[in-house]
This record gives structure tokens, sequence and C-alpha cells, in this order.
């Protein structure tokens, strides 16, 4: 761990705390096993001592994660002081009354200073129900040195016929190098993130107007080929079992020579402390194909607390530390600034230390505030959301048709089963919650 100046560490504390604090508390704590979250649970012993407070980590694998939240916050369960939820629950469970507002830290933790269009998708009815601990959109991550001696370029935005070409060359699979790694572990949040994307810039949407299923239409068809053929013939073994973290382990190791996915995974694909090919890679924005409309997604993690939880004061007091302008400090001199929490703060991108080290940055504050979930299609569609739907109904659906996916990509069923599947059982979802009636 590197030096950190005590003026610093001074400031970060500070900024956890709340006036009055009555006594020690034992906070419970859900997150995601990702490297933000990880490093916020290693440096989370400064405001521990600082508080006197103690935190019980649950740290578990995304889909486990939204599962476990997802009972315990609709039976009010009360396992939990404070999640890691999404941009697609907090407003659904904030106007539900599931959540606590968190619009109350006071003049020095600077809410002016959040992106807009990340505090907008956390705000309902005029009150903020999450705090957003990192934000990301979608791009794509290459080996330049690849490219380099196939002669190949990529350009600033390719478009998905170019990546089928590109990763044909690209592909050795007798050197265990794959021409591209893409999620296909199934999950709303985890392969249909991706495929989302991809049908809607291939021009495609979940939803026409009337609320009526769109999945077994020429588009997706289209989409879902392309997706399965990509890494079917390109792509490494065993597919399916791959998420996020899994895939980044692969590129970081050298094995994908790209990989479209979350821009979170810069600063980690980037530091040569945690990837092999840190010196190697270069980025180019979402593949699109007849739409720029949808073509990456929009996304951030944060933290939220439940209307449950009977220790609001050190919850809230966690919640001001962990997503202040201190701690994007604290994490820059203790890890290293290319490992900073992205995507939050206007600040953050104006740290001459930052722009030093995350030559990615300024592409992807376009590409998180650009990405747009009021027009997330070429078509009109009645709800907002790039990669998901803004629904409660979502979760299990989208769940569903991923699973039909994966289920196509390891060859158990045609892909015209696996949509045809999924759109009768979504248009039978919808119809019995109401929709379109």
């Amino acid at each position: 761990m590197r030096k950190i100046s005590l003026s610093l560490l001074a400031s970060v504390v500070g900024a956890g705390l709340l006036a009055g604090a009555a006594q020690a508390e034992t906070l419970n704590i859900a997150t995601v096993n990702n490297g933000d979250m990880i490093i916020m649970q290693k440096l989370s012993p400064i405001w521990e001592k600082e508080t006197g407070n103690t935190i019980n980590w649950i740290v578990l694998e995304e889909n486990v994660l939204r599962e476990r939240l997802t009972t315990d916050i609709a039976t009010k369960g009360g396992q939990f002081d404070i999640l890691t939820i999404g941009g697609y629950e907090a407003p659904i469970w904030g106007k539900q009354g599931w959540l606590t507002p968190v619009d109350d830290f006071g003049d020095a933790y600077d809410y002016a200073d959040l992106l807009e269009p990340i505090k907008n998708g956390l705000t309902v009815d005029g009150k903020l129900y999450a705090v957003p601990f990192y934000t990301e959109s979608s791009f794509t991550l290459y080996r330049k040195d690849l490219f380099e001696a196939a002669g190949l370029s990529m350009p600033e935005q390719p478009t998905y016929e170019q990546i089928k070409e590109f990763a044909a060359k690209l592909t050795d699979k007798s050197k265990q190098q794959y021409g591209i790694c893409l999620r296909g572990k199934p999950g709303w949040g985890e392969n249909m993130a991706f495929i989302g994307t991809m049908v809607n810039t291939y021009g495609g949407r979940w939803f026409d107007t009337d609320w009526k299923p769109q999945i077994n239409s020429e588009p997706w068809k289209k989409a879902v080929t392309d997706y399965v053929a990509l890494l079917t013939n390109y792509g490494p073994p065993g597919a399916t079992a791959n998420g996020f973290n899994e895939n980044q382990t692969l590129f970081a190791t050298g094995r994908c020579a790209m990989w479209i996915d979350a821009t979170s995974a810069a600063g980690r694909v980037f530091d040569p402390k945690q990837s092999q090919v840190a010196d190697k890679i270069a980025f180019a924005r979402a593949p699109v194909a007849v739409t720029p409309n949808g073509a990456s997604w929009s996304w951030s993690w944060d933290l939220a607390i439940p209307a449950t939880s009977t220790k609001v004061d050190a919850a809230k007091s966690f919640l001001k530390w962990a997503t202040s302008k201190e701690y994007v400090k604290l994490v820059g001199e203790s890890e290293g600034w290319v490992a900073v929490p992205p995507g939050t703060r206007k600040s953050t991108y104006a740290l001459p230390e930052y722009q030093k080290a995350a030559p990615f940055a300024a592409t992807v504050l376009d590409a998180i505030m650009s990405a747009d979930p009021s027009k997330p299609t070429k078509d009109p569609v009645p709800y907002t959301g790039v990669q998901f739907v803004a629904i409660p109904e979502f979760q299990a659906i989208g769940t569903f048709v991923g699973q039909q996916i994966s289920s196509a990509l390891s060859g158990q069923q045609t892909v015209d089963a696996a949509l045809e599947a999924s759109q009768a059982q979504v248009e039978g979802d919808m119809k019995a919650a109401g929709y379109g009636n």
C-alpha cells in the first residue's frame, strides 16, 4: 500500500462522520465482488477506526447478490443495513418506499458534483434514494499489438461487421488467443446487459408501444445469431460461464484480442499490477449496426439504505464517506490513480493525477454522458433504460431470456427456438402483469 498523507487521511475519515453518533454499530453491507468494491472493503477499516463502528461484509457474485437483495427488500427481511444496487433497482425500490432517502449529507458532500444523468436516475419525486459508487457505459477494448501485427486498424467506432472480420483474423486457438470475449453467463445483468445493446443497435426493441414483446422479431434474430456465431467461432471455450469478472481475467491475461464490456474495466486492465497486457491495449466506442441508439449501455452501481435498517445514522455515515471526493483521492493515493471509482463525480475528471494515469478518462466520461436511457432504440418504445427495461417485471423476464440465449450458445437449442420460447414466456408474463390490457 502506498504512503498516504496524514492530511488526506484526516479529511477522508472526517468526511465519513455525522455529528453526535450515539453508539458503535455493526453494519451488514451486501456488495458485489467487483474490483472497486473490493477496494472499498480494503479501505473501510479507516472509517471503522474513526467512527467506532464495524462492518460485516457480505460479498456475493452478481446474480446471487441481486437474488438475495430482491428477496430481502420485497419481504422486508431486514438482513442488511447497506445495499449495493444498480440504476435499475434504485428508482423502482425508492418509489415502493423500500429505501431511505439519502439527500441529507450536507453541503460538504457537494451533491452538485455528482454527474447529472446518474443522479437523476436515482431520484424519484425529488428524493434521492441511492448515491453512486461507480458508473459505467460500455466500449470496445482491444489489443493494439495484435491489430498492428495483423495489419488491422480499429476505427473510433467499429461496426459489428468489422468486429466479425477482426475476430476471425485474430483468433489463434492453438495459442489460446481468442478473437473476442463477450458475456455468456445468463442473467438480466450479465449476458443480457451486452445482448440488450446489440439488439438495440441492430434495430430491435423489447416491446412495441403497446407493450407487445418483440423478441422473435428479425432484429433480435439477426443480433443473437451474430452473437452466438462470434462466441462459437472466435470466443473462448465455456463462454456460458463467463460474466464480467471472468472475461476481465481472460482479457488481462492476454487471451482476448477484443472485449466489449463495461468502461469500468479500464482502470483494472490498464493497471500493470492487475493486467499482463496493460501496455498493449487501446479502446474504441461500442460497436454499431443499423442505428447508434442504445449501442452502449448506461449503468451505475450505487449504495442505498433499506427502509428496514435500524442503524440509519451509521449507514448514512458510511455512504457519505465511501462516495465522497475525499474517498476518490484516498483510492488514488493508496491504490493508484488509475483505480479510482469512475463516472460519479465531475471533480474526479478534473484531477490532474487521474487525467495523467487514465488515458481512457475522457472517452469513458463521454460514453457515460451520451448514453440516453430515454431513447434507447430506433423505433419508439414505452419504456426507459438502455440494457434493461425500467419495470419491476424485467428482472425475471430478462433472466429467463438470458437463460434461453445461453442455451442456444451452448448448442442445446437453436437461436430461433430460444427466441420463440422467450417470446411466448414474456407474452404470458406481461399479460399476467396487466400490460397492454
